[in-house]
């Protein structure tokens, strides 16, 4: 028999705005479509969860013994939840400097069960469009409970973490807003539209693509294959 089959794998970690990344034409199934014969595209996005939960869970989700060597990309894209406003959203909001040390303890602890930094691009939260985030917090009987500046604080923190720890950092909060009005990249005010994703599909792609593009393809292309020996093609 050949030996066991393994697809690298990159793993989306995040909340809901990963999550929901595999949506129809989400930014994880744009990564998971252009990757689809060479790496396994792994979403585990929690929709809700801020840095100080999703601390606790990365060392369940990539064990010392997991073999690094599988783990070619990593995203770390929280802050949406994080940046909430403490005296209106009290259960997700985390302050300012514990994000910060909390995306940096991740960062660290990634590094120590060897995913190099070269491996690990941090998001910031996207921009908060706060009138249509109001409409939404108000169906749910809540006041506006983000804003905008807030969250743009957050985005900063994040780039930094990513400066001092030597990883790619994805600054979505400023690239959204460069030149334009950012409305149309958000379907709620907080969570992507279709345009939404495809811009960040985009910028992620821009940096995932020389990262992975040296992967091989697993398996021969069909035409190669020798079908009077298929055997010695796949095994």
């Amino acid at each position: 028999r050949g030996r066991l089959l393994r697809w690298p794998r990159v793993l989306l970690f995040g909340d809901s705005i990963t999550e929901y990344s595999f949506q129809e034409n989400g930014w994880g199934s744009y990564l998971a479509e252009r990757l689809v014969r060479k790496c396994d595209v792994l979403n585990r996005g929690i929709s809700g969860y801020n840095t100080r939960w999703a601390k606790l869970i990365l060392p369940r989700l990539i064990p010392e013994s997991t073999g690094a060597d599988s783990i070619v990309a990593v995203t770390i894209f929280f802050g949406a939840n994080d940046s909430a406003l403490k005296e209106l959203n009290p259960k997700q909001h985390v302050p300012l400097e514990e994000y910060a040390a909390n995306l940096k303890s991740m960062v660290q602890y990634l590094k120590s069960v060897d995913i190099t930094a070269d491996r690990i691009i941090l998001i910031t939260p996207p921009p908060l469009q706060e009138s249509a985030w109001e409409k939404a917090c108000l169906t749910k009987g809540d006041k506006l409970n983000r804003c905008n500046a807030t969250t743009g604080q957050y985005a900063q923190a994040c780039v930094q973490v990513a400066r001092e720890c030597s990883t790619d950092v994805l600054d979505l909060w400023t690239l959204m807003q460069k030149n334009q009005d950012f409305s149309s990249y958000l379907s709620d005010g907080l969570h992507l539209s279709p345009k939404g994703n495809s811009f960040l599909a985009a910028q992620l792609w821009s940096r995932l693509e020389n990262k992975l593009s040296a992967l091989p393809s697993l398996l021969p292309y069909w035409r190669d294959v020798d079908h009077m020996n298929p055997e010695a093609s796949l095994l």
